[in-house]
């Protein structure tokens, strides 16, 4: 059972100033094979294997996000996956595989801090695509991680939140794959400007496709209100991002549109998708 909160109280931040010092960053220590390594059978990262991702990456720099998708199904399926937040461009790819691929096992880090609104997208999914988003939990509660630290560590240490309830559950999901699908886009953030359409993911261990690198937010937007994609009805109230409730806010006029992530923080990745 989620611990999110009940309809109706997603709360709403105001936005504080950034500061504190640099955050602790955290890693899996272990030695155990992780993402395709894991997997029957294993796909490693040979130096011949790194150049032929590299050449389809290229390749695939003018294809359209479909074109890229089935890329990825004709040649990593059943061992292809996809991890979604729901945010508009993981709507928009869900959408794609619909109709692409929908046996595609796609999943949701519930970490226990996701708003309602957030939720109520993947009843919305099974409904219009017939698809039903996994949910993939930490080992603990809210209330019992809560109680171990002390407290919400969100407040103080956000980066072992995220690792403790995202990385982590990440790192088990991923285990056995050969490939996953995210929706990032370049011009988010810096750390997502060099990401590659294919390339071999070094922190999960698997292969990374990213269908939508070269797409905008217009780009996004344009394809949800034609074809009447179901989107997180936050943003429709200032949030452009949004992730755990605790760590989101709205945004002002003129912020960059992840500014309501982590406010208050030298923080403006998960990990997910940073090196």
């Amino acid at each position: 059972m989620s611990d999110s909160l009940p309809e109706g109280d997603s709360p709403k931040k105001s936005a504080p100033a950034l500061g504190g010092p640099p955050l602790q960053l955290f890693s899996i220590d272990s030695d155990e094979p992780r993402g395709a390594l894991a997997a029957d059978p294993p796909l490693r990262p040979t130096d011949e294997f790194l150049e032929e991702l590299e050449r389809d990456s290229e390749r695939l720099e003018s294809a359209t996000p479909q074109e890229i998708l089935r890329f990825a199904v004709e040649r990593f399926a059943p061992r292809f996956t996809m991890a979604t937040a729901f945010g508009p461009e993981g709507m928009t790819i869900i959408h794609m595989l619909a109709e692409i691929a929908p046996q595609t096992p796609i999943f949701n880090l519930e970490t226990g801090y996701q708003f309602t609104e957030t939720l109520e997208l993947r009843e919305k999914v099974k409904q219009r695509y017939g698809i039903e988003v996994e949910y993939k939990y930490p080992e603990t509660s809210v209330q019992e991680y809560e109680a171990a630290h002390g407290g919400p560590l969100y407040q103080t240490n956000p980066n072992q939140c995220c690792f403790d309830r995202k990385l982590r559950v990440l790192h088990d999901a991923a285990r056995g794959q050969h490939a996953w699908a995210s929706a990032i886009r370049r011009d988010q953030s810096p750390d997502r400007a060099k990401a590659p359409i294919v390339g071999w993911d070094r922190k999960f261990q698997l292969v990374k496709i990213s269908p939508l690198a070269n797409w905008t937010k217009k780009d996004v937007w344009s394809l949800i209100t034609s074809e009447d994609i179901p989107y997180n009805a936050l943003h429709d109230q200032g949030y452009p991002s949004v992730g755990c409730w605790p760590c989101t806010r709205a945004v002002l006029a003129g912020e960059d549109e992840r500014a309501g992530r982590w406010s208050g923080f030298k923080k403006t990745e998960c990990g997910l998708h940073s090196s």
